[in-house]
């Protein structure tokens, strides 16, 4: 599987290719990922400027800790096959497709990326914020499974959703939940990591971190976001708690001992523990320990 489920994607900021002040501040951020953005932060007149800059932005990158992603326009845009070949020539980390509706997208993309020699550490990730790409979304998501296909993880992006449906917009996200959950059930049958959609009221604070708990809940691995302020928020919501830290910890502990080695099933603390919890616990540190480095 493509997925990397150590590599803590808590925070991922927008930061509009064309925005030289927002570019600045990228190496003192806190995010786990920035996505440096074509698409819709910029306006057409300086789609071709932004795509010019993305060199320089890459030049340094070796001094970043952030995975770094660049966002095209989307492919049947008249900007989108020359973004992603400027893209592929910079080595990001990964590349996210907007507009994803069917497999063939994430196939075709992959198919330019290997054509153009980029390196198999160039993944794919892909937004899932189109009616068709919900009917779809089963099919896009196995990609995952197969390496050759790039494709590591989702995004939602709600605002689009919520254009193309015409569904109301409420502070619980009350009709945007049951395809918020179709994604993490393709997401996790594909082996992908999953990103919750932007909280476009920057200034709420409140609500932003309600909504990422809730994501968390839900089983979002992270969220994207707009504006730096919300990166501490993230990174709170999504890392493993103490608590959870400490119970994942005597769960593999308790399996390690010579009285339980070869058990499916144990009891810790007077509760039934099985290998599945105990997989799950692995996962839970690994994690953990990757958002300490």
């Amino acid at each position: 599987m493509t997925a990397e489920p150590s590599r803590p994607r808590r925070s991922v900021l927008y930061v509009p290719a064309s925005n030289d002040k927002a570019l600045a501040k990228i190496r003192s951020l806190a995010c786990d990922a920035v996505v440096i953005d074509l698409e819709d932060a910029v306006a057409p007149a300086d789609k071709l400027s932004a795509r010019e800059k993305l060199a320089g932005i890459f030049a340094g990158r070796s001094n970043r800790r952030c995975e770094m992603v660049v966002r095209i326009n989307a492919l049947s845009s008249e900007w989108g096959a020359d973004d992603l070949l400027a893209a592929a020539k910079c080595a990001p980390d990964a590349i996210l497709l907007p507009k994803v509706d069917t497999p063939r997208d994430i196939l075709e993309a992959g198919d330019v990326l290997d054509d153009n020699f980029a390196p198999d550490e160039v993944k794919l990730w892909a937004m899932m914020e189109t009616p068709k790409a919900l009917l779809n979304i089963g099919p896009i998501a196995e990609l995952g499974r197969d390496p050759a296909s790039r494709l590591v993880c989702f995004v939602a992006g709600t605002n689009d959703l919520v254009k193309d449906t015409g569904i109301l917009t409420t502070p619980d996200r009350r009709y945007l939940v049951p395809w918020l959950m179709q994604m993490v059930v393709a997401a996790r049958a594909g082996g992908l990591d999953l990103l919750d959609g932007v909280f476009n009221d920057f200034s709420d604070m409140d609500g932003f971190a309600r909504e990422c708990t809730e994501a968390a809940a839900m089983g979002f691995d992270g969220k994207s976001l707009i504006h730096p302020a919300q990166i501490e928020a993230a990174n709170r919501a999504f890392a493993p708690s103490p608590e959870a830290i400490a119970e994942a910890g005597a769960i593999k502990d308790a399996f390690a001992l010579a009285e339980n080695t070869g058990k499916a099933v144990i009891a810790l603390n007077g509760k039934m523990v099985e290998q599945l919890h105990l997989a799950q616990a692995e996962k839970l540190l690994a994690k953990a320990a990757a958002v300490r480095a």
